[in-house]
């Protein structure tokens, strides 16, 4: 597979560090058979994903959103879908969440969407759960541990029960 990749922050030798090739924007959109959006959203990437880029993909192309949901503007997504501009999208986040029942999404046969878990496996559930059980236990008997800011511990009752 060929991976090619955009940022406003990439640089082309980070991106060879990662078997990746770097290109402009408009390039990642009309050249992707994948597109998949992985930034925090903020007000530089808020619609960083419009009709304008939508509008370059390939019409087989897949567009995936698993960062947050404005990121991408839903509305000229949901009109590429509907119109079968792009070949689908895969979603685990939306503008609204939970999304809406009566969301045109959830009736497109070309989308795969998710409720804000396609992180979720198995294995990540354990190693998650196990860890708040120890932190739960730990706390409870007066120990710290996986402490991020130990002087927490010294200016507050966070100490556990004495």
């Amino acid at each position: 597979m060929r991976v090619i990749a955009w940022s406003q922050n990439l640089t082309p030798e980070r991106a060879a560090e990662c078997n990746a090739t770097l290109v402009d924007k408009d390039t990642l959109f009309a050249d992707g058979d994948v597109v998949s959006v992985h930034v925090r959203l903020s007000d530089r990437t808020r619609g960083l994903v419009g009709a304008h880029e939508i509008g370059l993909m390939k019409s087989s192309a897949i567009l995936v959103n698993i960062s947050r949901g404005p990121i991408v503007d839903e509305a000229a997504m949901v009109d590429a879908l509907q119109r079968r501009a792009i070949g689908g999208a895969a979603l685990d986040t939306f503008d609204v969440e939970p999304l809406p029942v009566d969301h045109p999404l959830l009736t497109l046969d070309n989308t795969l969407v998710t409720p804000h878990v396609g992180y979720v496996t198995q294995v990540g559930y354990r190693a998650f759960y196990s860890g708040v059980v120890e932190n739960i236990r730990a706390f409870a008997s007066g120990e710290a541990i996986r402490v991020i800011n130990p002087d927490v511990l010294q200016s507050s009752n966070l100490r556990g029960p004495a």
